[in-house]
């Protein structure tokens, strides 16, 4: 899908994450309330290193899963997301969610370090179910009086522009040496690693 995007469109996706955080930014300081949620939603992604690494790890990590999960890895990740945030505002206690998501993004860097291939349904699992605490993590923290909608709207489209950032940023790695896109995994393995020990 990326290949057949035109260069600008594939400039505007490698920008879309910082733009969104640079528009979270403006609104995230003392003082400032988010009125209808979109902005909340949009910039909790982004300001979060855990939920960071993993979406970009997922987009990287998809690139050289088959067609049907490359293809789908960022809705799915949205998905899962959504399915959390659900289950945080059904009023459904996951246990150890903090853990959850170290290890999510502990494994995603292992799996993109040792450049694993799953089947798609096994991988398309394996995406839903790695955000779906970071999904819960997204509920629970909604701001008070804030749109839900808008919340999950907001956390929808910052969920999708840094997976599919992440897919365009592991192309480029690819095209060059996967040595780089090993190295970048045990990275975020490590990451992973020290956000569990936390």
């Amino acid at each position: 899908m990326m290949s057949a995007l035109s260069p600008a469109t594939r400039a505007a996706l490698a920008a879309a994450p910082a733009l969104l955080l640079t528009a979270g930014l403006a609104v995230a300081h003392s003082g400032h309330h988010h009125e209808g949620g979109f902005a909340a939603g949009l910039s909790h992604p982004l300001l979060g290193l855990d939920h960071l690494l993993a979406m970009l790890a997922i987009g990287l990590w998809s690139l050289r899963q088959s067609r049907p999960l490359r293809l789908g890895a960022p809705l799915l990740a949205a998905g899962g997301m959504l399915l959390g945030a659900g289950l945080a505002w059904g009023g459904l206690a996951l246990p150890g969610v903090e853990f959850g998501i170290a290890l999510s993004v502990l494994l995603a860097g292992v799996l993109i370090a040792a450049l694993v291939k799953v089947p798609s349904v096994l991988g398309a699992g394996v995406v839903v179910l790695f955000m779906l605490f970071h999904g819960h993590a997204h509920g629970n923290e909604m701001p008070h009086g804030v749109s839900m909608l808008a919340y999950l709207a907001g956390f929808t489209l910052s969920t999708l522009a840094i997976t599919y950032a992440g897919r365009w940023f592991g192309g480029i790695l690819m095209t060059r040496e996967s040595r780089l896109v090993r190295g970048l995994g045990v990275a975020i393995a490590a990451a992973g690693a020290l956000f569990a020990l936390g």
